[in-house]
């Protein structure tokens, strides 16, 4: 089954073995020890992880180290992205009726210390 970088990053453990692999290659028993399941269920992750291209495992001697390969991210910043033109017009706007009703004359607005009209 192939798996796409959304379904990888939607656990919270595979967030995690990504964060902790994206500074520096572990090898599986490093990347096991700071979690409190097997290391079965961190092999599981970690083909996924694999699955998916954001992790590649290099076999070195007896030991199989887990490299992040983080650029199919730019996959969900790219979905993301849509989203924060979205939200970055809408804030714009408000900012606009904003600056707009401070400035002009007359408008009543509340106390914050009295609760009276002003």
């Amino acid at each position: 089954m192939r798996r796409d970088v959304f379904q990888a990053i939607a656990d919270p453990t595979r967030r995690e073995i990504l964060n902790m692999i994206a500074h520096q290659s572990l090898n599986v028993n490093s990347v096991t020890e700071h979690f409190d399941i097997s290391r079965a269920a961190i092999y599981k992750h970690v083909k996924i992880l694999t699955e998916c291209g954001l992790v590649e495992v290099k076999q070195k001697g007896r030991e199989r180290y887990c490299e992040a390969k983080l650029g199919k991210l730019g996959e969900v910043s790219d979905w993301i992205g849509q989203y924060r033109q979205f939200w970055e017009t809408k804030l714009d706007a408000l900012e606009t009726y904003l600056n707009e009703i401070q400035t002009k004359p007359g408008i009543k607005t509340k106390s914050r210390k009295s609760g009276k009209q002003k």
